[in-house]
């Protein structure tokens, strides 16, 4: 089987304090002297029987990682490290998500703690050579009038290449809030050119992924998963051109399917969908970008459509035409080297 580590591919789901090496976080920790709970630091994070799985352990979790995160500095490490593990897994373009609000009483605002992340973005970029744009998302733990704030800020740094805030989303409990509340925000953010590339379908199923569509206008949904439940509504999105952003690691460890096999990986790539396999919060779930490529290998994708996995994450990326056609050809030319039998575990 050919190297999956060497294939050409975009990352597009990541998010920022998620993206952290475990050896990070553990020096971070100690340097300000914080306490990290055993499933941080002992390589089990979130791997607990299905029965023990779910959102409000995830959320300890990644709260507890997100209080070692107190300077311009760690900031422009984590951004530093995601752009040098993306690298290594043949990842060309990185598009990595952050909520500035989290980290702005430690760097003097959410202005700043947004310009941190995109300079280091356009130095990492230039330094480890991947492209690094940024997706700002607001919270729905958050009031909706916070989400105007960050899309208009977002708004000032719009663009699409490395350094510039690419896209603007919606995360945290998707049972939290109602989403038409966040159509204005999302609004500022298309009228300034960003993208929309909210989660969605993940934890609630159709009838919430039809709220997203038709309020928010997505071009990617995070997730998306239970789209495959209704396939009038998977092909109603499939025809709209929306593509998904498929984390099968999260998906797991998150308890929305029990077993890999039961993610619907297949269901969608069926159905004709873009899908763009991400990583989620590898720091929790303990699993990279090529991971996900293993596991689409392991639900019986051949290098032909794992080929053309990569070749959704370039086109649904928001790259420019210029470098996406060039990593088209990359890909082309990874599929067409010889099969062999040693491939990256």
């Amino acid at each position: 089987m050919r190297d999956l580590n060497a294939l050409p591919k975009a990352h597009l789901h990541l998010h920022f304090t998620g993206s952290m090496r475990v050896s990070t976080l553990v020096e971070m920790a100690e340097e300000q002297g914080l306490r990290l709970p055993e499933n941080l630091t002992d390589n089990v994070s979130l791997h607990v029987p299905a029965d023990q799985r779910g959102w409000f352990r995830f959320q300890r979790a990644y709260d507890a990682a997100r209080k070692v995160v107190r300077s311009e500095a760690a900031m422009r490490r984590i951004v530093r490290d995601a752009a040098e593990d993306d690298k290594r897994e043949g990842s060309r373009r990185l598009e990595i998500q952050i909520d500035p609000t989290s980290y702005a009483p430690f760097v003097g605002g959410i202005t700043p703690a947004l310009e941190i992340v995109l300079d280091e973005a356009a130095l990492a970029s230039r330094d480890v050579g991947i492209e690094v744009g940024v997706i700002v998302a607001a919270s729905r733990i958050r009031h909706p009038l916070e989400a105007r704030t960050l899309a208009r800020l977002a708004a000032k740094h719009a663009g699409d290449g490395p350094g510039h805030v690419v896209g603007f989303g919606l995360s945290n409990d998707e049972r939290r809030g109602t989403t038409s509340e966040w159509s204005a925000a999302f609004n500022i953010a298309r009228r300034a050119g960003i993208a929309a590339v909210p989660h969605g379908g993940e934890l609630l199923g159709p009838d919430h992924l039809r709220e997203v569509v038709a309020h928010l206008r997505p071009v990617r949904l995070g997730h998306g998963v239970r789209a495959a439940e209704d396939s009038d509504l998977l092909a109603r999105i499939v025809d709209a051109g929306i593509a998904f952003e498929v984390c099968p690691a999260s998906n797991v460890s998150l308890g929305v399917y029990a077993h890999q096999d039961e993610v619907p990986l297949r269901t969608l790539l069926d159905a004709g969908a873009q899908v763009a396999l991400g990583a989620d919060d590898p720091l929790l779930f303990l699993s990279r970008l090529t991971d996900q490529y293993n596991i689409a290998r392991e639900l019986g994708c051949d290098d032909y459509e794992i080929a053309m996995l990569a070749h959704s994450s370039i086109s649904a990326s928001l790259a420019s035409e210029q470098s996406k056609r060039h990593w088209h050809d990359e890909i082309d030319a990874w599929l067409a080297t010889p099969d062999t039998d040693d491939h990256a575990a």
